[in-house]
């Protein structure tokens, strides 16, 4: 809308990526905030591994079928020695071009459970999810719809700080 009516809005800030220790405590390990310039596409899933991985053990990543976007979470994943819980498309295919050999398992896998998707869901873990979701719920009624900062490089530092990153 700025763009095309040339509306002086403001724009808003999109946590874009959480890690949270589902183990300990419950504490968030990785948060990347960005402009609403940068899309979700699951791009950003090195960066909050090697953010969580700095004081921590990481032995399993879950996440939504938007990291399955890219053939190199799921190497990178595979390379660093960490189980990949990542839900894959219900029309994914096996692919023997890409050479993503821990994508391609994990798609078999899926498939072959796709008749009791729980049963996949169980094997990984794949319910802990909701604790990330409690997170974002959490950071949305600390800081409602505003931050008390101006410049952007402030209002990601507010939210890191009320999030004890």
């Amino acid at each position: 809308m700025q763009h095309k009516w040339h509306v002086r809005k403001k724009g808003y800030l999109k946590i874009h990526v959480v890690a949270v220790d589902i183990k300990k405590k419950k504490r968030i390990l990785s948060l990347e905030i960005t402009s609403e310039e940068v899309h979700d596409d699951g791009k950003m899933l090195n960066k909050l591994v090697d953010n969580a991985a700095e004081n921590n053990r990481v032995k399993c990543v879950l996440a939504d079928g938007m990291y399955d976007s890219n053939n190199r979470n799921f190497r990178y994943l595979s390379k660093s020695h960490i189980k990949p819980g990542i839900k894959t498309r219900s029309n994914s295919k096996v692919k023997t071009t890409t050479n993503c050999h821990a994508r391609n398992m994990s798609v078999v896998r899926q498939q072959q459970q796709q008749t009791n998707l729980k049963r996949w869901k169980h094997s990984v873990s794949y319910g802990h999810r909701w604790m990330t979701e409690t997170v974002f719920s959490s950071m949305k009624r600390m800081f409602g719809e505003h931050v008390s900062a101006r410049k952007f490089p402030n209002m990601v530092k507010d939210l890191h700080k009320g999030s004890s990153v």
